[in-house]
């Protein structure tokens, strides 16, 4: 069996799920249909957005399909005739088992994590908000339980200390690709040879951490509840999106959900022109930021406005 001949479905709905699918089309991989989100209202004027994943497949031509439910008996007579060897899901959604399991070599999972740690819909933000020094991305076929199953391949990156979540994002989806192709070779290699997938089940881990979905009110930032270093690294977390957010006095004026794109743990006093905000322990200098209805700028041009309106 050859990459031509090894049929591909691939699942997958944002940004981060582009770049595997275009390593795999571009190398000559055999795609037969790609399945993502349904178009949904999105914005001020509710215009139709299309995903990421469904505007590539339809530059380069590929099948498309877009169930609205799983297991609807339509969607699966449809996805069935495509007669796949094997699936690939890339950020997409909790399959259900007649969906995972209906490929005759299965189906695997391109994680942003060093799984078992980080199983959820988070993974990048969250191991940046916790301010790990390393991260990674794991490929991992399904089974019942979600981001349980057997691990074919893993790959770590480091975290700088003041990256943010936007630039660790982008690292680990270049790297993704690469894992992505390695994984289908190598169950290709597998399928020629006759031997099995190796595969290593995922370690039990005492200390688990989650990657739970991230919405507006888990954004906010509690200044008083957090060490410094911590205020810095949920902010780095978030940023640049969905970003953090704070209710904050600028210049004497109150000002609220003001958006906060980057700090730094500030030593020594105050200087003219900053915004420092004291936290738990500490303090931190804020040094971009966007205030509603206004565009995101830096602290000090931010101060020069305000002081130039009186």
């Amino acid at each position: 069996m050859t990459k031509q001949d090894l049929r591909i479905i691939y699942m997958g709905t944002p940004e981060f799920a582009v770049a595997s699918l275009q390593a795999l089309v571009e190398n000559g991989y055999n795609v037969v249909a790609v399945v993502t989100m349904p178009d949904k209202p999105a914005g001020r004027g509710h215009q139709v957005q299309f995903s990421d994943v469904k505007k590539y497949a339809l530059s380069v031509g590929l099948p498309l399909l877009q169930p609205e439910r799983l297991k609807d008996e339509s969607f699966l007579e449809e996805l069935r005739s495509y007669k796949a060897d094997l699936q690939i899901v890339v950020a997409f959604r909790m399959l259900p088992e007649v969906v995972w399991s209906m490929p005759r070599l299965g189906t695997f999972n391109l994680h942003a994590s060093l799984l078992p740690q980080y199983r959820g819909a988070a993974p990048i933000n969250w191991a940046v908000i916790n301010g790990d020094k390393e991260t990674g991305a794991t490929t991992f076929m399904l089974k019942h339980e979600i981001d349980t199953g057997n691990i074919i391949l893993q790959e770590r990156i480091p975290i700088a200390q003041d990256e943010n979540v936007g630039s660790v994002h982008d690292r680990l989806m270049e790297m993704g690709t690469g894992l992505v192709t390695r994984t289908v070779d190598l169950i290709i290699d597998c399928e020629n040879s006759g031997k099995p997938l190796p595969t290593t089940p995922q370690q039990e881990i005492a200390e688990l951490r989650p990657a739970p979905k991230i919405f507006k009110e888990d954004c906010e930032i509690h200044f008083s509840q957090k060490t410094a270093t911590q205020v810095h690294d949920f902010v780095r977390g978030l940023s640049p999106y969905p970003a953090a957010w704070a209710n904050l006095t600028i210049g004497g004026q109150a000002f609220e959900n003001v958006k906060i794109y980057a700090t730094e743990v500030h030593s020594g006093p105050e200087g003219k022109g900053e915004i420092v905000v004291p936290c738990k322990e500490g303090a931190v200098r804020i040094l971009e930021l966007q205030l509603p209805g206004k565009k995101r700028m830096d602290a000090k041009a931010l101060l020069n406005g305000l002081h130039s309106a009186h």
